[in-house]
């Protein structure tokens, strides 16, 4: 078996042949590059992206880059694609079709369908090979090596593939000025989705916050905020004109009942409050959100309109975060 240091310099060899087989490609890149993005943009239908085996895998996963980019996508394995499934290609469908050798046989067998179709053909492969001699648009692969101390598994090939295919998808989007919102419509799930949110979206609104005015005993307080149902975290102390003045947690109140005992409740609220509590305005993306949870260390975080008036709260337990 290796010793640590000798697989370490396994990984750091096969790191620096996949990054140095990248930059050369970026360096050879020409007008066919933007003559595919300008067949991508033209596409009226689905972008179709296919390849045989590691390529396919490559293809796979750019087909849901291009779709999280705001370029309809699908992956068709082109083995399935002959025993039928040509049939999901449409009229102003565009296909990119990977191959490193340009000679799969499972590629090529579907090359005169795609002609007969009139579907216009991009392809990442080798110069001067069946496939790229059949494409109406070549992005050209030169790599001469694989990683690897045997340079046969598909590494070097692959990552220039994934490389260029990203690079496809992303010159598309910037081409339909594609924007954060836009990403977010397509991300509605995870944390990445939710960073990119409006706060609003995960605020409990101002119906479910327990409020009161400021100027009241503890005691009054919590009995006055007091609502039905799961309650918040937190106690909004407002104003005359309703702009936030403090919150009062029940982490606060636990700790101050442990310093004080029950003579806290008859301490003004406007003594023991938060005053100017961390909070975010409606419209700011959560983001900024979850930066100020997780770096305040606070569960409840009140969300503000422009006059400085609590519309909702988010709280940190319905996010699952930290």
């Amino acid at each position: 078996m290796l010793d640590s240091d000798q697989m370490l310099n396994v990984a750091r060899n096969v790191l620096r042949q996949e990054s140095a087989a990248i930059a050369s490609q970026a360096k050879t890149l020409d007008s066919s590059f933007c003559d595919a993005v300008s067949l991508l943009l033209d596409c009226a239908g689905n972008v179709i992206v296919s390849g045989m085996g590691k390529a396919g895998l490559i293809g796979q996963k750019l087909a849901a880059t291009f779709a999280s980019t705001g370029t309809p996508a699908y992956f068709l394995h082109p083995a399935e694609a002959i025993h039928g499934d040509l049939g999901r290609i449409r009229k102003h469908d565009t296909i990119l079709i990977l191959s490193n050798s340009g000679k799969t046989d499972e590629v090529l067998k579907i090359i005169p369908s795609l002609k007969e179709f009139g579907t216009p053909i991009i392809s990442i492969t080798k110069s001067g090979s069946p496939l790229a001699l059949s494409s109406d648009t070549v992005l050209e692969i030169a790599v001469q090596n694989e990683a690897g101390p045997l340079n046969l598994a598909p590494s070097n090939s692959t990552a220039v593939m994934l490389a260029l295919g990203d690079a496809l998808a992303f010159a598309v989007s910037e081409n339909r000025s594609f924007n954060e919102k836009d990403f977010a419509r397509f991300h509605p799930g995870g944390t990445l989705g939710m960073k990119l949110s409006p706060v609003e979206d995960y605020m409990r609104p101002l119906s479910e916050c327990r409020i009161v005015n400021a100027g009241k005993t503890v005691l009054q307080a919590l009995k006055e905020s007091n609502i039905p149902g799961r309650r918040t975290g937190a106690v909004f102390l407002v104003r005359d004109d309703f702009t936030l003045a403090g919150i009062f947690t029940d982490s606060d109140f636990a700790k101050l009942i442990a310093r004080k005992g029950e003579s806290a409740l008859s301490f003004s609220i406007d003594d023991v409050m938060v005053r100017s509590p961390k909070s975010v305005h409606i419209g700011e993306k959560m983001a900024r959100a979850i930066d100020l949870l997780e770096a305040t260390k606070i569960s409840q975080l009140p969300v503000l309109d422009e006059m400085g008036r609590p519309v909702g709260i988010l709280d940190k337990t319905d996010l699952r975060i930290g």
